[in-house]
């Protein structure tokens, strides 16, 4: 991402070696809002009970081992973080415009920023540093922003620098930086000691760039916490590597569902060493780099981050900064450069709050075909469906096959005021206008 000062500018200049990962499984009406208690399935059928559950760290319970996030609330299953990245709060009118977007989180923050408004407001922060003030709001530590990127993977001497001042590392040649590994030892290091977790943002070297190995030791070594962003939509840059490095098709690049596929890098990286952590989304609200020949659309928005959703995002991030185009802001969910996607940024931040003791359990197994991404979990007596197009899916209709053991009359669509019937196989059918449309069904048990 673009940030505001050298320490997490990025100013990449990197040859991308053609490497190809392989990605893991793809996928893995009334507008009434599910209760928040964080019981089973009631008398769900053994067949459907008896499904596999996804690999996870642990959903809420797993804030339970930092006094921190214990502290604040975060093991609540009614609880889901959706932040915003490098903001400053100086006044109630930001907590407002920003509780009122659905942000409950602050990651990364300006100097000049009040931390006892956030405190005050019930709200989160995860800066880099300890700012004036700062208390129980503070709940975890920002490492540093893309060192993946602008260091690279590497164990050689770091320089102090950050990117625009100077040499990086040691020894000194812009095209093959080989330090990443020691700037995130270094400046986890200087941190305070205090049980706090730890968090990192990663970019296309992660993602794209680097090996499995290489990529690891980036997503394992240092964090408690993790996110990894790459603006499909707005990146012209980023459709070109996909392209040359992801064998992505020119046409398959500006789609939700590869906000998913940055999930699904995190979490083969993840399992790598045994243990696994909670993986945030980045989805961008505006224009991120001068260069960017367009803006992300509302309903991409959503789309984005409902499939970082389906493929198992337990948080959500939204980088609030424009730099390209006519309207460029470092606010753009407060002022007019948001016009546009911040009454989606509403919508669907409203959606995941609702159905947040949904999201906080763990997925089951099940494969539903047809070029779908689709997640499915158990609460309270329910199942619950999320589905939308693939990466390769087309827009247009679907059939569902329910496990076999639900066999309901009809399907409720949430927050589309929609019913639709089951047939005695367990088949319903839905369409997808887009390749970004998604529909999230409620299912008796």
């Amino acid at each position: 991402m673009r940030a505001t000062r050298p320490i997490l500018v990025v100013a990449v200049i990197a040859v991308a070696a053609a490497l190809v990962w392989a990605v893991v499984g793809m996928s893995q009406g009334q507008t009434g809002a599910p209760q928040a208690s964080p019981g089973g399935t009631g008398s769900a059928p053994p067949e459907v009970a008896g499904l596999p559950r996804v690999p996870w760290e642990g959903g809420p319970a797993y804030y339970d081992r930092f006094a921190a996030t214990k502290a604040a609330g975060w093991t609540n299953p009614s609880f889901f973080p959706v932040g915003v990245w490098y903001e400053s709060v100086t006044s109630q009118g930001d907590v407002d415009k920003d509780r009122e977007a659905g942000i409950n989180t602050y990651v990364e923050l300006t100097e000049s920023t009040d931390m006892a408004l956030i405190r005050n407001n019930g709200m989160f922060a995860i800066p880099s540093k300890p700012l004036s003030g700062y208390g129980q709001e503070t709940v975890a530590w920002l490492i540093t922003d893309e060192a993946d990127m602008w260091a690279g993977p590497g164990d050689d001497g770091w320089t102090g620098n950050f990117p625009g001042q100077g040499p990086l590392c040691i020894p000194d040649d812009p095209h093959k930086e080989r330090c990443g590994y020691t700037v995130m030892k270094t400046l986890k290091d200087r941190l305070p000691k205090d049980g706090r977790p730890h968090y990192a943002n990663y970019g296309k070297g992660v993602m794209i760039w680097q090996n499995d190995r290489q990529a690891g030791r980036f997503v394992n070594d240092y964090t408690d916490l993790v996110s990894l962003d790459v603006y499909w939509y707005t990146s012209y840059y980023a459709c070109l590597d996909g392209q040359n490095s992801l064998r992505m098709a020119a046409d398959q690049c500006q789609r939700a569902a590869n906000y998913g596929l940055l999930i699904d890098r995190q979490r083969k990286l993840d399992a790598m060493d045994g243990k696994r952590q909670p993986i945030y989304a980045f989805v961008e609200v505006g224009r991120p780099a001068p260069e960017d020949k367009r803006g992300i659309e509302a309903a991409e928005v959503k789309g984005a981050v409902m499939n970082s959703l389906i493929h198992e995002a337990r948080g959500v991030i939204y980088f609030n900064h424009s730099f390209g185009g006519s309207c460029q802001s470092q606010h753009v969910l407060r002022d007019a450069c948001g016009t546009k996607t911040r009454p989606a940024v509403i919508e669907v931040n409203k959606q995941i709050k609702q159905l947040a003791p949904v999201l906080n359990t763990q997925s089951l197994q099940y494969d539903f075909g047809g070029d779908t991404d689709t997640m499915l979990k158990a609460h309270d007596g329910f199942y619950y469906l999320f589905a939308m197009p693939s990466r390769t899916g087309k827009p247009g209709s679907r059939t569902f096959t329910l496990p076999r053991g639900l066999s309901p009359g009809q399907v409720e669509v949430l927050f589309e005021n929609r019913r639709i019937p089951v047939d005695g196989s367990g088949r319903f059918t839905d369409t997808f206008e887009a390749e970004h449309s998604y529909h999230i069904y409620k299912i008796p048990a």
